[in-house]
């Protein structure tokens, strides 16, 4: 089979004194009769290449469905006089979200079927719903091809009707008010940037009110509705800098109050409880330091939790007699629970060496019990409802895994890489009990490492497809993201941003040298700035990885960082830098994948892109493959997959997803028997 061929078309960049040649820029163009021909030619190819392996994609794909329990249910939440949960039944791609009285376990009423609004469509996406404080109104917002510009609607709970407004071009975050008719969300710019915060009334069929309006391009808008409900809470907030404003939500018409100005590399965020708003701020301290201040006197901030540069304080959840503090400890998320009546403080226990904790859906604020997930790389989901008062726990579900699982039969651990300049990588690992460290294994190693995002070790029961295969799955903890605090994260971005990269290198030296692997049986992958991260280390050391998977990979950093008309450039200068200034340019230039792809043998290669991405443009992965394949100098498989009607999260129902998962580790899989 010979793989597709995009034509190159005469194209450059002059910029700093340098000209670059980009032979295919013309992809950019969707309206391009040739564009899409060649995206839906690939797609053949792929579908070609990997026909022989299709009953083994059918295997994986059984596997993982078996594993699950389709008709299923969550732990029921507490908001106002109901009870929330959510539905899954065989066979149907979405969730059901209903609600019932307390204590009545037969009588349920369906809010949002997703499979019927889904219908017709081949992508859909609920981004959020959001029930009246008094519980009769149902607002929720919905996407239908992945391009996360949504569209907002209202239903009448009472009546079981739809009401007739439809608001288009809205966004993620939104708000009711105390009067159960006034509603906050928030739309989008040309460049598809959250900008401006509107107050629409309920059926009064009057334009609606803009509240705010963002002009500065780095940053974004949001809000949200205390725990408490008293106020509602508006972020305007860049990479770097945070800024917010309040609102009493008995009062929607009021204006915004300004709770501390915006100051450059200053974030800080809001809670409140009881007499008080909490903060917890990066101000003179990189890890966040946690402070509160009486509601009538915010010039008066008392130190709660003062600064600790092995503690990262991640979060904060305010409770009428509680306060919750989520924080990272070397490593790992610990939960800190303070008795606001007397400060009087504890951390909630956990036993096992490496594992993830986050708190769950906990709207009640008039409560003593604080609902909690856990997991680890062996343990699955479990919901708890712990005790805040008495420091008991209870167990309320922990989520299926069929077909014989057994925790004793696997293991986990973390080791430690030694990156270039001494810092100590973390590696989390999980494999079968049983394994032999003779490079024999075959191994997956997962990494992201951008915009201080963790990577959490939680349990996958999709990976036992591999884990029972004899892999061994691993994540590497590098810089770029704050696994292990803030200075993590600022020593893996910006002028910086090669740490990352030269990290998950140590990392997988480190498993190669200690035997977990070889380079014939390693596997790497990652997505969006994951996908960034594959690209730069298969330039720097094709020889060290067998396979290569990226999803949606960002891997056309320099000429997306140089078009401030594509969503998220401008944003995006905090984390990357911008290319307009020479310095950033130059080092960006050094490591940007697709300008740095040279003559030399490359591992085989699966890249994934969906058309109506907003975050990385189909076109990226698309060039990328192009000149990948021009420039390897030995037989590598090199295939790219896109989603022709799908955005960057790829396909949104949970049988798609396991589809695509099942064909990701079909390549793998086929590709490391490849000669």
């Amino acid at each position: 089979m010979t793989p597709p061929r995009a034509p190159q078309r005469p194209h450059a960049r002059t910029i700093h004194g340098e000209t670059v040649a980009d032979p295919w820029f013309w992809l950019r163009d969707r309206k391009d009769p040739e564009t899409i021909e060649y995206l839906e030619a690939e797609n053949r190819y792929t579908e070609a290449f990997m026909k022989p392996a299709r009953e083994l994609e059918k295997k994986l794909y059984g596997e993982m469905v078996s594993r699950i329990q389709e008709t299923d249910i969550s732990v029921p939440y507490r908001e106002g006089d109901w009870e929330y949960f959510t539905r899954t039944e065989q066979g149907k791609q979405y969730p059901i979200h209903c609600r019932r009285q307390p204590g009545d376990g037969g009588s349920e009423k369906v809010l949002i079927d997703c499979n019927q609004l889904a219908a017709g469509h081949d992508y859909f996406s609920l981004a959020f719903w959001r029930i009246s404080p008094d519980g009769n109104v149902l607002a929720y917002a919905v996407d239908t091809d992945g391009s996360e510009v949504y569209t907002l609607r209202f239903r009448n709970l009472l009546l079981e009707i739809e009401l007739p407004e439809t608001i288009s071009g809205v966004y993620y975050d939104s708000a009711w008010a105390s009067d159960n008719l006034t509603f906050f969300y928030t739309t989008l710019d040309q460049s598809k940037r959250p900008h401006r915060l509107w107050r629409h009334a309920l059926s009064a069929f009057e334009p609606d009110v803009l509240v705010f309006e963002e002009p500065d391009a780095r940053f974004n808008v949001g809000v949200h509705r205390a725990r408490s409900g008293r106020y509602l809470l508006l972020n305007v907030n860049s990479h770097t800098t945070t800024e917010f404003h309040y609102l009493n939500a008995d009062d929607p018409e009021d204006e915004f109050r300004l709770l501390q100005p915006r100051r450059q590399n200053v974030e800080y965020f809001i809670e409140h409880q009881g007499e008080h708003f909490w903060m917890r701020t990066n101000e003179q301290a990189m890890n966040f330091r946690l402070l509160r201040a009486p509601i009538g006197e915010l010039s008066y901030w008392t130190e709660v939790i003062p600064h600790d540069e092995n503690t990262m304080i991640e979060d904060i959840d305010g409770f009428h007699d509680h306060f919750v503090v989520t924080e990272r400890f070397l490593g790992l998320r610990r939960l800190r629970i303070i008795a606001t009546d007397d400060m009087a403080e504890h951390f909630v226990p956990f036993e096992e060496p490496v594992y993830t904790v986050h708190t769950e859906r906990n709207e009640e604020y008039d409560t003593a019990t604080l609902r909690f997930l856990y997991t680890s790389l062996v343990t699955p989901r479990s919901i708890y409802d712990y005790d805040m008062s008495t420091g008991e726990r209870e167990l309320k579900k922990q989520f299926a895994v069929l077909g014989g699982y057994a925790v004793d039969n696997y293991s986990s651990e973390r080791v430690f890489a030694t990156a270039a300049d001494g810092e100590r990588v973390p590696i989390s690992l999980v494999y079968r009990r049983g394994i032999s460290r003779d490079g024999s294994n075959p191994l997956y190693l997962y990494g992201y490492g951008s915009y201080g995002i963790i990577t959490e070790p939680s349990f996958s029961s999709d990976r036992i497809s591999l884990l029972d295969r004899g892999f061994i799955c691993a994540i590497a903890h590098i810089r770029g993201s704050a696994d292990m605090g803030r200075r993590w994260y600022e020593n893996g971005k910006l002028l910086h941003k090669r740490n990352t990269f030269t990290d998950f290198i140590a990392a997988a030296d480190h498993l190669v040298g200690e035997g977990y692997t070889s380079p014939e049986k390693l596997v790497i992958g990652g997505g969006s700035a994951g996908g960034l991260l594959m690209g730069a280390v298969t330039n720097l050391r094709p020889e060290l990885f067998r396979v290569v998977v990226a999803h949606v990979p960002f891997v056309d950093v320099v000429n997306t960082m140089l078009d401030d008309t594509l969503p998220l450039t401008i944003t995006e200068y905090e984390e990357w830098g911008n290319p307009n200034i020479e310095q950033f340019y130059r080092y960006m230039r050094g490591y940007a994948p697709y300008e740095n792809v040279s003559r030399q043998v490359y591992p085989h290669v699966l890249a994934t892109g969906g058309l109506n991405d907003p975050r990385v443009p189909y076109w990226e992965p698309a060039k990328w493959v192009q000149k990948l394949r021009d420039c390897t100098a030995g037989n590598s498989v090199i295939l790219l997959k896109t989603i022709m009607g799908a955005g960057h999260s790829g396909p949104s129902g949970r049988y798609s997803r396991l589809e695509e998962k099942a064909f990701e580790y079909a390549f793998v899989l086929t590709a490391l028997e490849t000669a």
